[in-house]
């Protein structure tokens, strides 16, 4: 079974990905397969992030953009 990484080991290993990206030298099927890598980290930041926003709504009934 996987563990679920933080958002911020989320976040780090998706930085790292960026910057291996940006340097441009890496052969295009490891590029290829580190932004699929990174998509995933991304959608899974994304969801964390929902889900913190419910859970702040759920606790005070507002939405952190009525505050």
């Amino acid at each position: 079974m996987k563990e679920k990484l933080t958002f911020e080991d989320n976040m780090t290993k998706l930085g790292k990905i960026v910057t291996e990206l940006e340097k441009g030298d890496i052969p295009l099927e490891k590029a290829v397969e580190l932004y699929g890598e990174g998509v995933k980290l991304s959608a899974a930041c994304r969801k964390q992030l929902d889900e913190a926003q419910i859970k702040i709504t759920e606790d005070d009934g507002t939405a952190p953009s009525e505050k």
